[in-house]
């Protein structure tokens, strides 16, 4: 009797034990798998974070920060190819202050790009001869660029820096380039500027 007794147990215990383990396999699936999910989860959501996190400022040149359209004679001289438009334009802006506001955004993590078109219809030699006098008017006002894309007139400016994502501000007084802008806000560049980019400093976009 006691024999069939403890056989009968030994046959209840395996059966508990065979269930406990279909269970405990059971249980480390489950968490496998949703382990696996939250994993991927967390790295899409850091891909976006890291997406979102590249903050791009691109400003125009030409009657944004450079005062061309003020230039006596502006558009003749340009018409003859004359570079001293673009040499001699003063800033629209007092450039230290300027300056100090946008390696504040920098060092937020906002990198700084220049976006200008060169003059419409313009030859190669003339083209050569604008890249020259912009880049030496950024090199003396000490305009803190990270970036510099000196384009043939008329080309979409987002094409130049779609490749950085992200959530990119342009600034440019050209009202249809800031309306033909998709890769975030803009900033006329017929106001001041100064404001918003203080705002943007303080987060209050």
């Amino acid at each position: 009797m006691s024999g069939a007794t403890s056989c009968e147990s030994r046959h209840f215990l395996s059966i508990v034990m065979l269930h406990k383990f279909y269970l405990q396999t059971l249980c480390n699936l489950y968490i496998a798998f949703f382990l696996k999910f939250d994993i991927i989860n967390l790295r899409t959501k850091q891909r976006k974070v890291i997406k979102i996190m590249n903050k791009v400022l691109v400003f125009d040149m030409d009657g944004t920060i450079a005062d061309l359209y003020k230039e006596k004679n502006w558009l003749e001289d340009i018409k003859a190819e004359k570079p001293n438009p673009y040499q001699n334009a003063k800033p629209l802006y007092e450039m230290d202050i300027l300056k100090d506001v946008l390696e504040v955004l920098k060092g937020q993590g906002w990198k700084i790009v220049v976006t200008s078109w060169l003059a419409k219809g313009s030859t190669k030699a003339y083209d050569e001869k604008v890249r020259k006098a912009k880049t030496d008017w950024l090199r003396k006002y000490d305009f803190p660029y990270d970036e510099l894309h000196l384009v043939k007139y008329g080309t979409t400016k987002a094409n130049c820096t779609r490749k950085y994502g992200g959530y990119q501000i342009l600034v440019d007084d050209n009202k249809k380039v800031r309306k033909g802008w998709t890769l975030g806000k803009t900033i006329d560049a017929n106001k001041d500027i100064l404001f918003p980019l203080v705002d943007l400093a303080l987060d209050k976009n």
